[in-house]
């Protein structure tokens, strides 16, 4: 069972997503086909990524039933002022008469910060999407438009690894009660890293297990991407193995300090 965190309406986020940026559309059908096959049940996309359409026609021929699959998009801050237009045509595109979330993919220009804001929400209320959040928000940013609109967002998607992470920034999104995702966390990451290889060769399994447990043991919602059907299955598969505290800070040691 995929483990989850619950967002507002009681919506369940499965914590283990499938990321398809620079996914063309080919790679993007056949790997999303694969994730699904393998049991992903959240997968993420957006409006700059151009896949929306094959991302879209790989859950409608799959297996598995539309509600089962929690899928995101995201507005880019260009579209701002045409944002339910743009989710509109996502949605022809995805061929589903909904999202699970819609996000700001990346801060607007000031003026328009409340506004896109209010369009998300406005989105939501009529359906469009079942949450709405946002993504390379800093916290006064989610506060500047909580505070503007009484709604925050359920979601800030933000790079997130051992390289770079910031308990204080995550203690910052819990106090607001904003779920973190994380992007980039294998990219980002050292794989022969001395200490994620002695972990891994401890419990078996791989470099990018070991970060994406890592992730998931501080409660970040995790967006691995590949092509290749075996990656897919592996960077799913982390239920096998836990890591010790002492894992977990030792991997927290590699943050790079500035």
């Amino acid at each position: 069972m995929t483990r989850t965190v619950n967002l507002p309406g009681d919506t369940p986020l499965p914590m283990i997503g499938f990321g398809t940026w620079q996914l063309r559309p080919k790679t993007a059908y056949e790997s999303v086909r694969a994730a699904l096959d393998i049991g992903y049940r959240h997968i993420d996309t957006a409006t700059l990524y151009r896949n929306e359409a094959d991302v879209g026609r790989a859950v409608k021929d799959s297996d598995v039933d539309r509600e089962q699959v929690f899928i995101t998009t995201k507005l880019m801050p260009q579209d701002a002022r045409h944002a339910r237009r743009t989710l509109e045509s996502s949605l022809r595109l995805l061929d589903t008469a909904y999202v699970d979330l819609w996000l700001i993919h990346w801060p607007t220009g000031r003026d328009d910060l409340v506004p896109t804001w209010r369009e998300l929400v406005s989105a939501r209320d009529a359906g469009l999407a079942r949450t709405v959040g946002v993504s390379n928000f800093s916290p006064a940013q989610i506060d500047l438009v909580t505070e503007a609109t009484g709604e925050r967002p359920a979601v800030n998607q933000i790079p997130w690894s051992p390289a770079q992470h910031d308990p204080s920034l995550l203690e910052e999104h819990r106090r607001r009660g904003v779920v973190v995702e994380g992007y980039s966390g294998l990219k980002n990451t050292d794989l022969r890293d001395p200490v994620l290889t002695g972990i891994a060769e401890r419990y078996g399994v791989t470099t990018a297990q070991v970060v994406l447990r890592w992730h998931l043991e501080h409660d970040i919602v995790i967006l691995p991407r590949s092509s290749r059907r075996e990656r897919i299955a592996s960077n799913f598969d982390l239920d096998g193995f836990a890591l010790t505290k002492e894992d977990v800070a030792a991997i927290d040691s590699l943050t790079r300090t500035a």
